[in-house]
């Protein structure tokens, strides 16, 4: 007989904002948006929550991630 298959019972991985003290040194702010700065020619946004700042996935158009960045202060009631 074969052996039984052990069952899957990895975790399933979902995306958890970084959590930042500051956005870093060699991040430019992007002209015209809020949150937005660019990192490694990507846009990513920092949004600051409580004591630190949330980092976004990294967007190829600034205006995904002051998107993120609105939905994030909307979620935890920032203004």
């Amino acid at each position: 007989m074969k052996p039984l298959r052990q069952p899957n019972t990895r975790p399933v991985i979902t995306y958890q904002p970084r959590v930042e003290p500051a956005p870093p040194a060699q991040a430019l702010r992007a002209e015209g948006f809020k949150d937005v700065w660019i990192l490694r020619n990507r846009y990513v946004a920092f949004v600051l929550v409580g004591d630190a700042f949330r980092q976004s996935p990294p967007f190829t158009l600034p205006e995904s991630a002051q998107r993120w960045a609105m939905q994030v202060r909307n979620e935890n009631d920032i203004l």
